[in-house]
């Protein structure tokens, strides 16, 4: 107490000049309407700069909040969509082709949230690593997207994590076709560049043109038909000669992937299984 009496008593000119200043401001733009309109233009501008930064501060922390929100509106509109598909086929109008994220009616199957926490793209075998388990309904050979297009495949489960077989791995492997085509081939990947990877098999009187669409032919327990998978970026013809070989522009940045939707598809276990007895 002593300490702060001697510190007053030192400075306390210093004080007096301060609280003079302070009365004379108050004082000047109370009873100055010039300088009142000046100050309150100046705290307006200063106040209005210090809320915008404010404000994309927040936007920014609540980024991923909003692009889930997206993802499942997306999602929604994406199944509508479907299902006015297969209404209008359902009434002779077979012309009508919408292909999307989703093709399949909403009760066809389930669609599960997950969230990306490990990722590699350049290893010839890259993995995925997603926060969601067998505790969250996950199982292997479960179709994985995200709001652009085709992930991977999940290969493992734990009961809190599932690990992925993405595109880029060397032993993903998915049925694809040319949109407006029905001849399919399979998609894999050569290792090198995460943009692309290269459609295989497809047959010779096969009609495309570059920068058509490629979704998934549906041939498959895994990913129901007309999910993007990319575009036609270039062509060649297979080393056999028989076939051509696309390479394919993928739609999904693998060096972005975070948030992703895993799709369980109804009936999937009987097709697999049915499918094992008669191979054996």
């Amino acid at each position: 107490m002593r300490n702060l009496l001697n510190f007053l008593i030192k400075y306390n000119y210093w004080f007096l000049f301060l609280l003079l200043e302070v009365a004379s401001f108050v004082l000047l733009f109370r009873f100055n309407r010039y300088q009142q309109s000046v100050f309150f233009t100046s705290a307006n501008a200063v106040a209005g700069k210090v809320y915008e930064l404010s404000g994309g501060l927040s936007s920014y922390f609540h980024l991923k909040a909003v692009n889930e929100d997206l993802l499942d509106r997306n999602m929604w509109l994406e199944q509508r969509v479907a299902l006015l598909e297969k209404t209008l086929h359902d009434r002779g109008m077979d012309s009508v082709q919408l292909y999307s994220l989703q093709r399949t009616v909403p009760e066809d199957y389930t669609v599960m949230k997950a969230g990306v926490i490990k990722n590699s793209l350049n290893m010839a075998d890259n993995y995925i690593t997603l926060d969601r388990g067998r505790d969250a309904g996950i199982r292997p050979d479960m179709g994985v997207v995200d709001a652009n297009g085709v992930v991977g495949i999940v290969y493992k489960t734990s009961a809190h994590y599932s690990l992925v077989i993405p595109l880029l791995n060397s032993k993903s492997s998915v049925s694809c076709k040319i949109v407006g085509s029905d001849y399919f081939g399979y998609l894999k990947w050569e290792g090198g560049d995460s943009r692309f990877a290269y459609l295989k098999d497809l047959p010779r009187h096969a009609e495309f043109n570059l920068g058509d669409t490629v979704v998934t032919s549906g041939y498959s327990t895994v990913f129901p038909a007309g999910v993007m998978v990319g575009t036609v970026d270039d062509m060649s013809d297979s080393h056999d000669g028989l076939s051509y070989l696309l390479k394919i522009k993928l739609a999904t940045d693998f060096g972005k992937v975070s948030d992703v939707r895993v799709i369980a598809r109804t009936g999937q276990d009987e097709q697999k299984m049915l499918e094992k007895e008669e191979e054996n």
